[in-house]
């Protein structure tokens, strides 16, 4: 059985893909944490 190797022409839009993808994913991130914090702090002020 041969290997089935991805040619160059199919490796660019792939790459671009997971590029944004990964860009969505680092920004997701980012703003979970940023509501996690304002949930924690708004709890935290309410039970003071």
């Amino acid at each position: 059985m041969e290997a089935v190797l991805a040619n160059d022409h199919d490796l660019e839009p792939a790459k671009e893909t997971y590029s944004k993808f990964i860009a969505l994913f680092k920004w997701g991130t980012v703003v979970s944490a940023a509501v996690t914090a304002l949930v924690v702090l708004i709890i935290a002020s309410r039970a003071a």
